[in-house]
């Protein structure tokens, strides 16, 4: 219950934080509903509740990211990967959450120097010539400077800014604490799955918190790309990474998001297009770990129309299996099969309730609509979000991994447009579809397929006797049980738990208050002297079973307003 967490005080301050931005923006009826009612009170105090103004001009889009602009860092990155879920929101959300940007007052040099000369082992003067106490950029998890090492190389510090992760772990657990019952009490937050997301939150922002493990996905992906002398990534130096620093080669290029400066140095911009489109399919497509925030502000432009990738914090991961359920997916949207990808769709999504013949329908409209079209007239970013719709529609949702493949699909082909407006992505990715079709039908490719299910049903017929006798046993030892789990049933369970237990001490305070009015009715006589105490102990207790009666249906009704 999140009235647990309201009760520790190491979250008050912060649960208080939440609730007076929230209803800033208007959103005190979702305050309500996840009960952080004492915050409610004292934040709506101090903003005269019904605020009008700026906000109230404001659609629901912008406010919702307005509040997660105000409530910092940890809500910041939650934004960036509801940006990534297009299959759960529409087109307006998913504009405003990419407004977030990472972007935050920067924390003063003399501030981050003790952790830094902490990290590193010493004196920052003895590892490094100079370093630029004014950062090149200060976002919400990190800020960076510039500096040079003994030998004369330029690099980059990424360091972590302190106090960060006692932050990020209390928003945490009262981000856990309001889903919990935010799900159970909201049909309509269910149906984003909020806890799926916010798993799927936890796992991405506590990656990112680990420096380190940046510098490791950079090695990864440059290992992968190594025979591609057009891609650069920037060298990690691990004798000072780790953690809460990150200090890699400093790269001098032209910013992604500065045409004119392409322009100035005689760059071929649809040959970096291309260059760069490629090298992102190649990472999808074959390596199956890529990165998953291909956006211009994430590559820099060099000498000889090459590339540099940077910032490897968000990454996304392929199983081989996925990689071809994907490439299935995009061969049955060209080659006009509905039902296939009909089939994937439902597989991926967690809901069991969809209408398969609607849904085959609607996706054969929309395979229709794209098969007409030429490969150089397909818009990759129409048919993903066209697609997304559709999913939309008949409430099915893609797993985490999936959203965030769609997202840097769309996002590259934003990317290639924005340096060529002719670029189009499926003439990149075609040539890799081909491929893998091919390969999956070719002998050996069969054979191993067919030897890895061989396997799979030879391990569960060696398995199934002594799964056999197991279950036998259970049912002889009456320890066999089936449970019937109906969801969302705990919720109405609990209001009759509560019904019953107000009776029950509405019935209790009763008899009571009757016992001890007959106990003061009785004369007093000798063998009834201790009456009188006995009398007012009764009414003791029955004040006392009013006063909580009285308590509990006032906080009844208050849970039922919304």
């Amino acid at each position: 219950m999140l009235w647990e967490v309201l009760n520790a005080a190491r979250d008050l301050g912060r649960v208080h934080d939440i609730a007076t931005v929230l209803i800033r923006y208007g959103f005190g009826s979702f305050v309500r509903i996840v009960g952080l009612g004492s915050a409610l009170e004292r934040a709506g105090r101090v903003l005269n509740w019904h605020h009008t103004g700026e906000y109230a001009r404001l659609d629901t889009p912008q406010r919702i990211r307005r509040v997660l602009e105000d409530l910092g860092p940890t809500f910041i990155k939650l934004g960036q990967i509801l940006a990534t879920r297009v299959d759960l929101f529409p087109p307006q959300y998913i504009a405003e959450f990419e407004k977030l940007q990472d972007q935050a007052p920067p924390v003063p040099f003399e501030d981050l120097l003790p952790q830094i000369e902490e990290d590193i082992g010493g004196c920052i003067d003895e590892f490094f010539l100079e370093v630029d106490r004014l950062p090149l950029a200060a976002a919400s998890i990190a800020q960076v400077h510039r500096a040079v090492l003994k030998d004369g190389t330029q690099v980059v510090l990424k360091v972590r800014r302190p106090g960060l992760r006692k932050i990020i772990e209390a928003d945490l657990r009262l981000l856990q604490r309001i889903v919990d019952i935010a799900e159970s009490e909201s049909s309509e937050l269910r149906r984003f799955h909020p806890r799926e997301i916010l798993r799927q939150f936890n796992q991405s922002l506590r990656r990112e918190l680990d420096l380190a493990g940046e510098g490791r996905n950079a090695e990864r992906v440059a290992l992968n790309l190594a025979d591609n002398p057009d891609i650069i990534i920037p060298k990690v130096y691990w004798q000072w990474t780790g953690e809460r620093i990150n200090v890699q080669e400093y790269i001098r290029g032209i910013n992604g998001r500065d045409l004119e400066a392409m322009e100035s140095a005689g760059l071929d911009r649809k040959l970096l297009a291309d260059r760069g489109t490629n090298a992102v399919m190649k990472m999808i497509m074959k390596d199956g770990f890529f990165h998953a925030d291909p956006h211009p502000g994430n590559v820099f432009y060099l000498p000889d129309n090459k590339l540099a990738f940077i910032d490897f914090g968000m990454i996304g991961r392929l199983t081989e299996e996925r990689r071809d359920q994907v490439v299935s997916l995009l061969y049955g949207m060209v080659n006009h099969d509905p039902i296939k990808v009909a089939e994937i769709l439902e597989d991926w999504s967690e809901t069991v309730s969809t209408d398969e013949h609607a849904l085959t329908i609607d996706i054969e409209a929309f395979v229709d609509q794209y098969s007409s079209l030429s490969l150089k007239d397909l818009s990759l970013t129409d048919m993903l979000s066209d697609l997304m719709a559709l999913l939309r529609d008949h409430k099915l949702t893609l797993p985490p991994d999936l959203a965030l493949l769609i997202k840097a699909y769309i996002t590259l082909d934003s990317l290639g447009r924005y340096l060529n407006p002719d670029f189009n992505t499926l003439l990149f990715a075609t040539p890799y579809i081909q491929r893998i079709m091919q390969e999956r039908y070719r002998s050996q490719a069969i054979a191993k397929r067919g030897w890895r299910n061989l396997v799979n049903v030879a391990d569960l017929l060696s398995s199934l006797p002594k799964d056999l006798r197991k279950l036998i046993r259970a049912s002889r030892k009456g320890a066999f049980q089936v449970d019937i789990n109906i969801k969302y049933l705990d919720h109405y369970v609990n209001t009759m738990d509560n019904a019953i237990s107000r009776l029950t001490v509405g019935i209790v305070t009763a008899s009571l208050i009757i016992g001890s009015s007959i106990i003061t009715s009785l004369k007093s006589e000798p063998e009834s002297s201790g009456s009188p105490a006995l009398a007012f102990v009764g009414y003791t207790f029955a004040a006392f079973g009013v006063v909580w009666l009285l308590f509990s249906i006032r906080k009844s009704g208050n849970n039922r307003i919304t």
